[in-house]
């Protein structure tokens, strides 16, 4: 059905005045905010510790509550006899059947085989072109986030579920909230249309019900388009505004 250009300016001008409303409510402290989900050890910000810890455990976030992932991965990292798993170069060297019982051993690891050869592939790849270190990945592609995704789309096997579309762009959201990373073209950082991101967008009247994680996010950057806000700095909003069921109402 044929859609008049001025019909649907009015309903986009409709839906960002909705979204300017939710930064305005966000910045006022007038949207409850969950505990922090995304719990961590207290490293320096620019240490490869930290730039570790923030990549590894996302290849593993995908089927399951991310609070609970995260939660595991901080116990997996203050236990002595498992820490060694966020260093690359120590994992390589340790038997197959020690990462797979050791990533389980704090749930960090829920699928015993798929998740460990995950963890197995990635540390692989940092150790062999990387020298064990994400942050030289990220300088090696001038910190632009373009050039990072299209890399771990074109290195599929090198870098399983950190390559996806979604992870990828989880991957460089969380570093870009918690590392001193600079990354360019935020811009151009996905929204992660995750179960609450979606509920939103249905809220809203941006998406409907069963449209397709890439079409909510497509949805998404298109609202946006010519505005100050960037897609990704809206989802700690729409995430916790959802957790409320979607009050304050906009």
């Amino acid at each position: 059905m044929f859609i008049p250009f001025w019909t649907f300016n009015m309903n986009k001008q409709k839906l960002l005045k909705k979204v300017h409303r939710l930064v305005a409510l966000w910045e006022n402290n007038q949207i409850p905010k969950e505990h922090e989900h995304e719990v961590h050890p207290s490293l320096p910000l620019n240490s490869r510790e930290r730039y570790l810890y923030f990549t590894l455990p996302p290849s593993l976030n995908f089927q399951r509550q991310s609070h609970a992932m995260w939660k595991s991965a901080l116990s997996t990292w203050l236990d002595p006899e498992t820490n060694y798993l966020f260093f690359p170069e120590k994992v390589i060297n340790t038997p197959y059947k020690k990462i797979q019982v050791d990533l389980r051993k704090h749930k960090l690891s829920l699928q015993v085989n798929k998740h460990t050869d995950i963890w197995i592939a990635l540390c692989t790849s940092f150790n062999k072109q990387w020298k064990n270190d994400p942050r030289i990945l990220i300088s090696h592609f001038n910190s632009d986030i373009n050039s990072i995704i299209i890399y771990l789309q074109q290195n599929k096997k090198a870098y399983p579920y950190l390559n996806g579309s979604k992870m990828s762009n989880y991957w460089l959201y969380i570093l870009n909230s918690y590392t001193d990373i600079k990354l360019k073209n935020i811009e151009c950082l996905s929204i992660i249309p995750d179960t609450h991101v979606q509920q939103c967008s249905i809220h809203l009247g941006l998406t409907d019900i069963g449209d397709s994680p890439e079409k909510v996010s497509a949805a998404w950057f298109s609202l946006l388009k010519d505005t100050e806000i960037y897609p990704v700095s809206l989802h700690p909003i729409l995430w916790n505004w959802s957790r409320n069921n979607f009050k304050p109402e906009v």
